[in-house]
């Protein structure tokens, strides 16, 4: 059996998944730039990986790194942007008051709370679903995951919220509309 070196994995990892990890990562940030920018970053961390650890799941590895990469650039631009997301949900709403603002806030906060108790891949694939808009099947072709277990993750995670929320947001959760 001949063994494959970090060169040629890599350079075979680049030939397969670039692209559909571009895709990938464009899902989240939503800009073609930063998702090349995460990718590369995926690719760097496979250079210094050991060749033995991720051959036999180089695939799955490669697209978790992606994601989790994502997923730190989306957390850190929501830390930078919070204040200026304030900014815009007052102005955004003229007709409600100080009180609404801060309702509308804490009402975001709960759901982002009870978001957060979810697994990864059900919070992952449920922000695909109805923040980003995507069908099942891109979010298939986006995670590698199989249209059955994206289904399940959705419909366990919204069980879920649905127990956490409050039941004054349960109207606003989106198997409730």
């Amino acid at each position: 059996m001949v063994t494959e070196t970090r060169e040629q994995m890599v350079e075979r990892a680049l030939a397969e998944y670039e692209s559909p990890l571009v895709g990938y990562a464009y899902g989240f940030v939503k800009d073609l730039e930063r998702a090349r920018d995460i990718v590369q970053d995926t690719f760097i961390r496979l250079c210094q990986q050991d060749v033995a650890k991720v051959r036999d799941g180089l695939k799955n590895w490669l697209f978790t790194v992606c994601r989790n990469r994502a997923l730190d650039v989306l957390r850190k631009e929501s830390r930078l942007t919070a204040l200026d997301e304030q900014k815009l949900l007052s102005r955004a709403a003229p007709g409600v008051g100080p009180d609404g603002v801060l309702d509308q806030s804490e009402r975001m906060a709960s759901v982002m709370a009870c978001l957060s108790r979810l697994s990864e891949n059900q919070r992952t694939v449920i922000l695909m679903k109805f923040r980003d808009g995507l069908s099942y099947q891109e979010i298939c072709e986006r995670t590698g995951l199989g249209s059955g277990n994206v289904g399940f993750l959705i419909h366990t995670g919204l069980k879920r919220l649905r127990e956490w929320l409050p039941s004054d947001l349960m109207d606003s959760t989106p198997g409730n509309r």
